[in-house]
């Protein structure tokens, strides 16, 4: 594949920086595949192109506060973005470290930040997104071992979670100082409310949440969930948590091996019986999202079902792939040369999402996280 095939001019103007109020009043921008027609629409109005039967599948992972700020001992400006707790490091993490010079191991940091009170703190692994009062916290911490693609171990020297003087982690192309108010509410999907349940399986010990928001989940609204059960259109969750990859450009060894970063997801026996429902109805499986799309790929089995289960998938679909699951996308605009836009690509096919894109950008249509949606049928 050439990434340049992937491509397409994109004014800044078009690039979202405030989420619609109320989330189901964003556009939508609706194409058939088969008749290659283009509808016009809203979120709201999702309903109307449904049928009764059809099952929604959302991505139920929560945005933890996985962004830090502070300095470095000698002085300099830091960040980091925590991924993950490290196994067998009882204040260890996975994390990528932004400052100026070159990353050591032993490079002591520390970063600062509001909590609520440090026993809060500490509980802040169950609850990331406690509301914060004017108690600021100073932890410390240094560069243990240093790996691949920029990410480091950092070693903290307190057992009260990092993740308890965090940040949002909003997106670079969400031109902010730091998350306002309204991010730490808008940034999280409907879904995500309900704590999702933590699940048994290793794969889940270390992983809190996402880096990310699932973004087409953020359209949803309570109101527009009743619409959809009024019309007889039930909708099921499953888990994937989005790490680091989602923000890294494809390159050519990600390409030659034909897998992607590794996200930890769940099935619940509940999704996969639903699922099975709808099939025996007539019922299309509409996903909400890419990341819900490789979830629900990574476990497809005969005849359009699904395995419930926990697990940790690389899946990477690019044009060619063929979907066994999936019949529905509702989905955000995603960058260009993005493992996202390829994913829509073969799910609807290059040349016709590259066209649609222009027209949603003539139309001037909001791409990115805060952005419109886009409904493949």
């Amino acid at each position: 594949m050439d990434l340049a095939a992937f491509d397409y001019e994109l004014p800044s103007e078009c690039i979202a920086q405030h989420p619609w109020e109320p989330r189901d009043q964003a556009r939508l921008f609706v194409y058939h595949r088969i008749t290659k027609q283009v509808t016009h629409a809203l979120v709201r109005d999702l309903p109307s192109f449904l049928n009764a039967g059809d099952l929604l599948v959302a991505n139920a992972s929560r945005v933890v506060p996985a962004r830090l700020r502070g300095k470095k001992h000698s002085g300099g400006a830091a960040e980091a973005l925590l991924l993950e707790k490290v196994e067998g490091g009882s204040a260890c993490y996975r994390a990528l470290v932004g400052c100026r010079g070159k990353l050591r191991v032993g490079l002591e940091l520390e970063f600062e930040g509001e909590v609520a009170s440090q026993l809060e703190a500490k509980a802040s692994m169950s609850s990331p997104d406690a509301a914060p009062s004017n108690h600021r916290l100073r932890l410390a911490a240094k560069i243990i071992e240093l790996g691949e693609r920029g990410e480091v171990i950092l070693e903290f020297d307190s057992e009260i979670s990092p993740y308890a003087i965090g940040e949002m982690p909003l997106p670079p192309y969400i031109h902010r100082s730091a998350p306002e108010r309204e991010d730490v509410e808008r940034y999280q999907t409907l879904f995500s409310r309900t704590r999702t349940p933590e699940p048994s399986a290793t794969h889940f010990a270390n992983t809190v949440g996402s880096v990310a928001a699932p973004t087409a989940g953020l359209h949803f609204t309570e109101a527009l969930l009743q619409a959809l059960a009024a019309k007889s259109i039930e909708h099921e969750k499953v888990l994937l948590h989005v790490g680091p990859g989602t923000f890294r450009p494809l390159d050519v060894e990600t390409l030659r091996r034909g897998e992607l970063h590794e996200e930890s997801f769940e099935i619940s026996q509940k999704t996969s019986d639903a699922i099975a429902r709808a099939r025996r109805r007539g019922g299309r499986v509409v996903a909400i999202g890419t990341t819900t799309t490789r979830v629900l790929e990574s476990q497809a089995q005969g005849e359009g079902l699904v395995r419930a289960g926990c697990g940790a998938t690389k899946i990477f679909l690019y044009p060619g792939y063929r979907f066994r699951v999936v019949d529905a996308l509702l989905t955000n605009f995603h960058l260009p040369r993005s493992s996202l836009l390829l994913l829509v690509a073969a799910f609807a096919g290059r040349e016709e999402i590259l066209e649609c894109y222009a027209q949603a950008i003539r139309e001037g249509y909001r791409f990115y996280s805060y952005g419109d949606a886009m409904l493949i049928l």
